[in-house]
């Protein structure tokens, strides 16, 4: 019996019948756990063989302080998540090339978090079998683009290649889907050809025999512009992932809720699929921190619920439990949004959307 396949009809089942909650920010509670240089090297990364700071290297506490991680998913399980992330942000080799990892350890590390990751979902599902848990298995986005020159003064130049990006994609999601997640959640995108690499490299793993899982794409409008930072719009960016049928469309990030809304306005009126929103809590301060109060984030992202804008719910940056708390509460009842119908009409994509109708 698969049970993993089994989880992800309970995760489509869900959908139907009420708005999923999505976990909060992972780097302000690791913050405020107060750790030093030594938590994030434990044992394995000595200063001998990585000679590099380490402190901030998030993703890698799954391998030295997965005690912490997992109080981390379960935290947010408590506080009423349906989903949480494993804690693979930035686990590609390109973006721990800034660690100088190895590829042996990055690989570990996507491995180590959806385990962890996994076994709390199993726990919490078995202690309340009527609100099942589901793991996403966070791609999160490079360091390094694709779609932008890397030169201000040289249009072709690139820090990196499709195949590196596709190939750094496919090690991490062989080891999530290894690992045990139910879903990969493609986030944070603001260049559309890297998540393009992505996406190829999970359908060309599938094509290899690695158990298919629902996909769910997740960009980012990085100002009042309303377009990803390589440009496109956001129905541009929809048409130029919708190929990979997933499961979930929507965005999250760089705004709060108020700058947000009529993006998630947007992309709910033309996706034929589920719609996920979740904003940061609000704009960072002088400091860099955010200031949102949980009641003030729910109150606004609730309004889109009661529109029907959304499908699933959640906290970006600044966002805690007690934020997740709030907007499971105030959300309960209301009814997700129903995906559109397909169009039938050819959609194209440059940095602005072409459609062509029959």
């Amino acid at each position: 019996m698969n049970h993993r396949q089994d989880r992800i009809r309970q995760l489509h089942a869900v959908t139907k019948q009420r708005i999923l909650i999505l976990d909060g920010s992972w780097g302000v509670m690791f913050q405020r756990m107060g750790f030093e240089e030594e938590d994030f090297r434990g044992t394995r990364f000595t200063r001998e063989k990585y000679p590099g700071q380490m402190k901030g290297n998030n993703d890698i506490l799954s391998l030295t302080r997965p005690d912490c991680v997992t109080e981390l998913h379960d935290a947010y399980f408590a506080a009423g998540a349906d989903i949480t992330e494993t804690n693979t942000f930035s686990a590609t080799t390109i973006a721990q090339s800034d660690y100088a990892l190895d590829r042996k350890s990055v690989i570990d590390i996507n491995y180590d978090s959806a385990k962890l990751a996994r076994a709390s979902a199993d726990k919490w599902t078995e202690k309340e079998p009527d609100k099942p848990r589901f793991v996403a298995g966070s791609i999160g986005p490079l360091n390094k683009m694709l779609s932008m020159s890397s030169d201000v003064n040289n249009p072709g130049a690139r820090d990196v290649t499709f195949d590196e990006v596709y190939q750094a994609y496919r090690d991490q999601i062989e080891a999530l889907n290894k690992g045990g997640v139910h879903l990969y959640l493609i986030e944070t995108i603001t260049d559309t050809l890297n998540c393009k690499a992505a996406i190829k490299a999970i359908m060309d793993l599938e094509s290899k025999g690695l158990e298919k899982l629902p996909i769910w794409i997740s960009g980012t409008i990085t100002d009042r512009s309303g377009r990803t930072l390589s440009g496109q719009t956001v129905e541009a960016f929809w048409y130029s992932v919708r190929h990979a049928k997933p499961f979930c469309i929507g965005f999250n990030c760089a705004l709060g809720a108020d700058l947000m809304r009529p993006h998630i306005d947007a992309i709910s009126r033309i996706a034929d699929t589920l719609v996920a929103a979740y904003p940061n809590a609000g704009l960072p301060n002088e400091m860099g921190e955010y200031d949102e109060k949980p009641s003030e984030t729910s109150r606004k992202i609730t309004q889109w619920a009661e529109d029907g804008m959304v499908n699933i719910l959640g906290g970006c940056c600044g966002t805690t439990p007690d934020h997740i708390r709030a907007i499971t509460k105030s959300v309960e009842g209301i009814r997700p949004r129903t995906p559109i119908q397909g169009l039938k009409s050819m959609r194209l994509a440059g940095l602005e959307p072409f459609e062509l109708a029959n």
